[in-house]
C-alpha cells in the first residue's frame, strides 16, 4: 500500500510541477523589462522551430502597471471535432488585455505595416500555431480568468484570418506614419468618387455655385477692396466660373475645363481667407445676403401667382382664332346644313345623356371624342352642349364638320333659356350687380378681394352656375351625367347610369384628405348660419364628373334649396364666388360617394398625382390653372389630352394650334 501511495504521489508531482517548469521556461524566453518596470503586453517576436518570425500585423504596446491578468480567447472545438474537420486549421485569436500608457505607446511602440508579401502567409501561420500552443498550455493550467470567460465564449467563432485583417485595418487607421499601398488607395479613392458622383450628379455644379457665393462675399468686404490686385484676380475668377456654370444643372452639362476653374477659384479664395480674418464682417454680409434673397423670393412668388392667374384667364391666340374661323364658316352654310341628325333621341330617357357647359370649342371636342372612343354602344350616347352667344355658331360648326360617329349632339345657346333671368335666379341678379363687379375687379378699392383667384371671369359666368338648373334644362330626362370641359374620359361610363344612389341626388367622388377639401376650407364657419347647420370636418366632393338623379332632384326641390342659400349669401359672408361652396351646401346629406377610380383630380395643379391612379381612372380632371391647352400646362399630363386632338385638321393648322 505504501508503494502504491508513493507512486500516486510521484505522478501527481510530475503532472503538477512539469507544466509549471515548462511554462516558466517559455516565459524566460521573453526579454525582461523589469529594469524599466514595464510589462510586455503584445508579443511580436519569437522563435519557432528554429526560425525567427515577426508578427508585423500586431502592434507593440507597453504599460507601466498591470491592471488585470492576461485574457486568452480561443476556439472551443474539442479534439474530436477538430479531427472531423479535415483540411481546416484551428481558427483562434489571442488577445492580451492590459492598460497602456498612451504617450509611451505612441513613442516606443509604433504599428508596423506588412511590407514583405512573400513572408506574410508564413508569419500568419506561425502566429496561429503559436497561439494554439499557448492556449493549450494555459488551458492545462486553468489560468483563464473568470471575468474574461464571457468574452472568450463570445469570440470563439471568430477566425484568426478575420482578426488579423481587423487588426491590420485598425493599425492603418491609427498610425499616420503607416506607408500606404498606392494601388489600393487609388482604387478606393476612385470608388468613393464614383459613389459620390452616382449619389449626387450635380455635386460639382453645387460646389462651383458655392464658390461664387463665397467670392461675392469676399468681394464686398473692406479688406478686399483695399487690395486692388486681389480684387482684379477675384473678379476674373468669378467671370470664369460663371461662364463654366452657365445654365448647367448637372455635372455632365459642365465643360471639360470646369475642374481647372474650380481649383483656380479655390486657390484664390484661400488667398482671400488669409486677407480677411474678420469673421463678424463675413457673418453680417451673409445675413444681409440672406435677407435680400428672401425678399426677392417673396416678390417672385407674388409675380408668379399673378402671371399664373393672368395666363389662366387669358385665351391663347390660337383658341381665339378657332371660333372666329368656325363662325364665319357656319354662317356661310345653308339653313338646311346647320342641323344635326338624330334629334329625336334628345329626350329619350333610356339613353345615356351627358350635360356639358362650355365656351371652349377644342376642350368640348376632347370631352366628346374621348367619351365616344371608349363607349361600348356609341349610338346610345347623347351629348347636350350649352354655350354662350359668342361661341354658339363655332360650337355647332365644329361638330357639324366633325360628327362624333353614331352619337347624338345637341348644341344650345344659353340666351335661348328665357326662364333663366334675374327675377328667377338670385345668382344671376348678384352676378350682374355693380357691387359684385366692384368687389372682385376694382383692385384699387379698399373692399376689393385681394385673392387673384376670384378675379377669373369664370366666377362671373352664368355658364358656371347652369349645373344647378339641370331639371329645367332637361325636363324629360331621369338621369344625367354632368361633365366639365377640362376632363378626359378613359373608360366606358355607362355603368354610372345603373348605379343605385340610394335616394341621394348627386353621385360624386369625395376629395378630402387629412386636412384638405373639407367644408371648413370653403365655408365661413365664423358665421352662425354655417356653424349651426354644417360640420367643418365633413368631407368635400368634386365637380367635374357627377351623376344626377333628376327625379330625386325634383322631389327634394334642390333648385329651391340652392336659391335660398344664394339669397342668404348676398353680402358674401357665407362663401366667396364659385360653384363648389354652394354645391356643398345644396347637396348636404344628398351626395352618394362614388369609387375614387371613377374620377381622379389634380392634373391642373398637382405634379405628384399617382401614375397608377391616372392609368386606371375612368375620368381624369385637369382642375386648376394649368389646363392642357395652355402653355403653362404640365407636360407630363398633357399627352392624355392631346391624343384626342387632330392637329392636322385644317382649322387647327390655319389657326396655328400645335401640340
Amino acid at each position: 500500500k505504501m508503494l502504491l501511495r508513493n507512486v500516486v504521489v510521484l505522478m501527481l508531482l510530475v503532472t503538477v510541477v512539469a507544466p509549471i517548469i515548462l511554462y516558466t521556461d517559455r516565459i524566460g524566453t521573453f526579454k525582461s523589462a523589469s529594469s524599466r518596470n514595464e510589462f510586455i503586453d503584445e508579443v511580436t517576436s519569437f522563435t519557432f522551430s528554429g526560425d525567427a518570425g515577426r508578427l508585423n500585423v500586431l502592434p507593440q504596446e507597453s504599460s507601466a502597471t498591470l491592471k488585470e491578468p492576461i485574457g486568452l480567447v480561443y476556439t472551443d472545438n474539442k479534439t474530436k471535432d477538430l479531427q472531423k474537420q479535415e483540411g481546416i486549421e484551428h481558427k483562434s485569436a489571442r488577445v492580451l488585455s492590459a492598460t497602456t500608457n498612451d504617450s509611451q505607446a505612441q513613442k516606443e511602440n509604433p504599428i508596423r505595416q506588412v511590407t514583405d508579401g512573400k513572408n506574410q502567409e508564413m508569419q500568419s501561420g506561425i502566429s496561429e500555431k503559436s497561439s494554439v500552443a499557448d492556449e493549450d498550455e494555459v488551458r492545462r493550467e486553468g489560468k483563464i480568468p473568470k471575468e474574461k470567460d464571457g468574452k472568450a465564449k463570445a469570440s470563439r467563432r471568430s477566425s484568426s484570418d478575420t482578426v488579423a485583417q481587423n487588426v491590420e485595418v485598425k493599425a492603418e487607421d491609427q498610425s499616420p506614419k503607416t506607408p500606404a499601398i498606392p494601388g489600393k488607395q487609388e482604387t478606393a479613392k476612385s470608388g468613393e468618387g464614383q459613389n459620390e458622383q452616382m449619389a449626387m450628379p450635380n455635386a460639382r455644379v453645387q460646389q462651383l455655385k458655392d464658390q461664387l457665393i463665397r467670392a461675392k462675399v469676399y468681394l464686398s468686404l473692406p479688406a478686399t477692396k483695399n487690395n486692388p490686385h486681389f480684387t482684379r484676380e477675384l473678379r476674373q475668377r468669378i467671370k470664369e466660373v460663371q461662364r463654366v456654370v452657365g445654365a448647367a444643372v448637372k455635372d455632365s452639362d459642365l465643360p471639360r475645363n470646369s475642374y481647372d476653374r474650380l481649383k483656380a477659384m479655390e486657390q484664390t479664395l484661400a488667398k482671400g481667407k488669409q486677407i480677411q480674418d474678420d469673421c463678424a464682417a463675413i457673418v453680417r454680409k451673409l445675413r444681409a445676403m440672406l435677407h435680400s434673397t428672401e425678399e426677392q423670393l417673396r416678390v417672385h412668388k407674388k409675380q408668379t401667382l399673378f402671371l399664373t392667374q393672368l395666363t389662366a384667364k387669358t385665351l391663347p391666340k390660337g383658341l381665339h382664332c378657332l371660333p372666329l374661323r368656325l363662325t364665319s364658316e357656319y354662317y356661310a352654310l345653308n339653313s338646311t346644313q346647320q342641323h344635326f341628325p338624330n334629334q329625336e333621341k334628345l329626350e329619350e330617357p333610356r339613353l345615356f345623356h351627358y350635360a356639358l357647359f362650355s365656351d371652349n370649342v377644342l376642350a368640348a371636342a376632347v370631352v366628346v371624342n374621348s367619351t365616344i372612343t371608349h363607349a361600348k354602344e356609341p349610338s346610345k350616347h347623347v351629348f347636350h352642349i350649352v354655350t354662350d352667344r359668342l361661341n354658339y355658331a363655332a360650337m355647332r360648326m365644329w361638330f357639324l364638320v366633325n360628327p362624333p360617329g353614331k352619337a347624338t349632339i345637341q348644341v344650345q345657346n344659353i340666351e335661348e333659356f328665357t326662364w333663366l333671368n334675374s327675377s328667377y335666379s338670385p345668382v344671376l341678379k348678384q352676378l350682374g350687380s355693380p357691387s359684385m363687379i366692384n368687389y372682385y375687379f376694382r383692385t384699387h378699392r379698399a373692399n376689393s378681394d385681394s385673392n387673384l383667384k376670384y378675379r377669373n371671369p369664370k366666377y362671373l359666368s352664368i355658364l358656371n352656375h347652369l349645373r344647378f338648373y339641370l331639371p329645367e334644362i332637361f325636363p324629360k330626362l331621369d338621369k344625367v351625367l354632368f361633365l366639365d370641359d377640362d376632363i378626359v374620359v378613359q373608360k366606358d361610363l355607362t355603368g354610372l347610369w345603373s348605379l343605385n344612389l340610394k335616394g341621394k341626388v348627386n353621385g360624386a367622388v369625395e376629395t378630402c384628405g387629412e386636412s384638405f377639401h373639407r367644408f371648413d376650407r370653403y365655408l365661413n364657419f365664423s358665421n352662425p348660419l354655417i356653424s349651426k347647420n354644417f360640420d367643418p370636418r365633413a368631407c368635400g366632393w368634386a365637380y367635374g364628373m357627377n351623376v344626377f338623379d333628376l327625379k330625386e332632384w325634383k322631389k327634394q326641390n334642390i333648385t329651391g334649396v340652392y336659391h335660398n342659400w344664394q339669397k342668404l349669401n348676398r353680402d358674401r359672408q357665407l362663401w366667396k364666388l364659385g360653384t363648389l361652396p354652394p354645391g356643398l351646401i345644396t347637396f348636404w346629406h344628398r351626395t352618394y360617394p362614388l369609387d375614387r377610380s371613377w374620377h381622379v383630380l389634380g392634373l391642373g395643379y398637382n405634379p405628384n398625382v399617382n401614375q397608377r391612379d391616372i392609368e386606371r381612372a375612368a375620368v381624369i380632371h385637369y382642375n386648376g390653372n394649368m389646363k392642357p391647352w395652355l402653355e403653362i400646362g404640365m407636360p407630363k399630363y398633357r399627352h392624355y389630352w392631346t391624343k384626342y386632338v387632330d392637329y392636322d385638321h385644317v382649322y387647327l393648322r390655319e389657326c396655328n394650334i400645335n401640340p
